[in-house]
């Protein structure tokens, strides 16, 4: 899944494990999932991808409202909090920024793919073709036949399916420093950036939030598979940040919920048991990943409740190698 890996998350994997052996065990933390950013792509006259009949912008809001009903009537203490809940303008940096303000421990981003529409060329035959040349101070009139052809394009059904995004290797650093100023705050850090214990305790954060974002995505594509889509997996755009990644201070994944470019999935994604059953994949994984943090910050008094039930460390190691 990840064909470049930076050397910074080396670094990461190293100064996490120097931590481990000194941190306190009763350092204060922030227990479960309490608020939950969802993320509706684009809005307003940011339209997004375009399919034959329908813009992404609208397809995301639907789906984005969707799952946060079924958050909220299955975890009625759970802060449910939303980019947009209309067909609005909003700026990705104000995304990234109200999700930090928010305090928001986890963010999660609907968005729906697209490829570009194939251009075809078809030959029309030739046509007659009038032009002058000089020759010797005179104008002569010649003619010749000349090919024509028509340009159309049509939809590209080449690609469908599912894939989640997580931020990318080469961009730690950038969220190491969303990570720095969410924690600052918190009483178990120091609220000096420059301090040293600081900026380790940062780069352990971006470390677990790394893990618990690659362990969110892992399960959405497994639900998504469960369900019978095609999913292409948990993936890192390395040659572009996307900034909703990068830029907050949490757990954070974009969630393309298939290709407005295909027909059939643009009919699947404008209809509505096609919404209700992707808000029910996400949901159900969201779900798994509640789960799974909780009962690992739960209090521990044997060696056998360190692990989680249900919890799938090998598939998300798999991962990680695709």
């Amino acid at each position: 899944m990840m064909k470049r890996v930076s050397i910074s998350v080396f670094a990461i994997l190293f100064v996490a494990a120097l931590i481990s052996f000194v941190s306190p065990a009763g350092s204060s933390q922030k227990i479960g999932l309490r608020t939950i950013i969802i993320d509706a792509g684009h809005g307003g006259r940011h339209t997004g991808a375009k399919g034959v009949y329908s813009y992404e912008k609208d397809i995301c809001l639907d789906i984005a409202l969707k799952l946060g009903k079924k958050l909220e009537a299955a975890f009625p203490d759970l802060k449910v909090l939303y980019t947009r809940t209309t067909d609005a303008t909003t700026d990705n940096r104000w995304r990234a920024d109200f999700a930090n303000k928010s305090g928001g421990d986890l963010f999660v981003s609907i968005h729906a793919n697209s490829m570009p529409q194939i251009k075809h060329t078809k030959y029309l035959g030739k046509k007659k073709e009038t032009y002058y040349v000089k020759k010797g101070g005179k104008r002569i009139k010649k003619t010749r036949y000349v090919p024509r052809y028509s340009i159309y394009y049509t939809p590209n059904t080449t690609r469908y399916g599912t894939e989640t995004y997580i931020w990318a290797a080469d961009r730690t650093d950038e969220k190491e420093e969303f990570v720095a100023e969410q924690v600052e705050d918190s009483s178990e850090f120091v609220p000096d950036i420059n301090d040293p214990e600081f900026k380790a305790k940062a780069l352990l954060w971006t470390k677990k939030h790394f893990d618990k974002s690659l362990m969110l995505a892992s399960m959405v594509e497994e639900e998504f598979a469960n369900a019978g889509r095609l999913s292409t997996g948990v993936k890192q755009r390395t040659w572009e940040g996307i900034w909703v990644l990068q830029a907050t201070g949490m757990p954070s994944i974009l969630v393309e919920t298939g290709f407005i470019s295909n027909p059939k999935e643009e009919d699947y994604l404008n209809s509505e048991s096609g919404q209700n059953e992707v808000a029910e994949n996400i949901f159900t994984a969201i779900k798994r990943y509640k789960a799974t943090i909780e009962s690992k910050q739960a209090p521990n008094t044997s060696a056998k409740s360190k692990q989680s039930p249900g919890s799938k460390t090998s598939g998300i190691a798999a991962s990680r190698k695709r």
